[in-house]
């Protein structure tokens, strides 16, 4: 019966202190994921932008179109720059308060 009770307070004891242990693993994978995310993220836009000008430089496409082309490529860098730093910023969030929540308990 004592042994029982003992291997009872031991799970106990280690249920309470691993959740802050498991929170820490999860958000430093959590920001390597995003990390690897944003990099991917990039590299298909900076394919995206050499296509797009190796297309603007064919005599037969209008100045207008080139013009719009530009703009377009200007825009898609802009948002993902902007996502990204959202997306970056809202993790930093969720962890700043989750960690604030842990230190009240």
């Amino acid at each position: 019966m004592r042994r029982i009770l003992v291997a009872l307070m031991a799970g106990l004891i280690w249920i309470c202190v691993s959740p802050p242990r498991l929170v820490a693993q999860n958000s430093k994978f959590e920001k390597q994921q995003m990390k690897v995310r944003h990099k991917a993220e990039k590299q298909a836009l900076k394919m995206k932008e050499k296509y797009q000008k190796q297309m603007m430089k064919d005599p037969r496409v209008p100045g207008a179109t080139r013009i719009q082309m530009k703009h377009q490529l200007a825009r898609d860098k802009r948002e993902l720059r902007e996502r990204q730093k959202d997306e970056s910023q809202d993790l930093a969030d969720r962890q700043r308060s989750l960690r604030e929540y842990q230190a009240r308990q």
